[in-house]
């Protein structure tokens, strides 16, 4: 049976996941596209439900096309949508772990999920002041890999005792460009590292630098990179150094 009611009570839920709120009270967020809801199936992230545009000919519930491109968060509209699960890892885990402090655009997020993806990173822990990694922006920009990489919340109290193995603070123009951090530190990588990553403008705590047992930086000529940018950098950095 097609969805033609814009007061349908699953169209008012869709709509209620756009903001973090909704998200928060119900636990769930939405994906849109073939290509996010193609990337949670491989990743074994089964949809709590499925809706498409009637006539599309894919699987779940039909909502007349005009109803779905209103609940959509596409300028563009969608074909399909699904409700999801959240999913938060108990704890940050190795070997190679991400950590961001105060990165709140939902975008930077989105994109350092894709990065970890790509490079293996076994875990992405959140610390305070970061978007909501299952928010509409960031569950695009991640392009499917918000299902991949297990994401974690890490609290100011735990500060880098919370994080595994030997933690790296990435800081503009301080401690030793990155790529020659294997050397100066008399090693290989280490078994287990974590990357620690702040917002373009704040940066990471002072507090968080001084615990940190590295203090590296990405060469630039201007005065910075977004956060998103610099963690691709360094991740690729990272996993180019000599294994232990």
């Amino acid at each position: 049976m097609t969805i033609t009611s814009h007061h349908n009570e699953k169209l008012k839920e869709i709509r209620k996941l756009r903001q973090r709120r909704g998200r928060e009270r119900s636990a769930r967020f939405v994906a849109e596209g073939e290509d996010l809801l193609a990337a949670a199936d491989a990743a074994g992230w089964p949809a709590l439900e499925r809706f498409c545009a009637a006539g599309s000919g894919l699987p779940g519930t039909e909502v007349s096309p005009e109803l779905l491109d209103s609940a959509s968060q596409l300028g563009s509209g969608t074909r399909t949508l699904a409700l999801y699960e959240e999913r938060w890892a108990p704890a940050a885990h190795g070997p190679l772990c991400v950590y961001l402090h105060g990165v709140s655009d939902p975008g930077n997020v989105g994109s350092v999920l894709r990065s970890a993806a790509a490079f293996g990173v076994d875990c992405v822990a959140l610390g305070p002041g970061c978007a909501d990694p299952f928010g509409p922006k960031a569950v695009r920009a991640s392009m499917g890999a918000v299902f991949a990489v297990p994401v974690t919340r890490v609290s100011a109290a735990g500060g880098v005792g919370a994080l595994p193995g030997t933690t790296i603070a990435l800081v503009a123009r301080r401690g030793v460009p990155l790529r020659e951090l294997s050397s100066s530190a008399g090693a290989g990588r280490p078994e287990t590292v974590t990357l620690l990553i702040g917002a373009e403008r704040e940066g990471l705590p002072a507090t968080l630098v001084e615990q940190a047992d590295h203090v590296a930086h990405i060469p630039i000529h201007s005065h910075s990179l977004n956060a998103a940018m610099a963690a691709a950098v360094a991740l690729y950095e990272i996993t180019r150094m000599a294994p232990p």
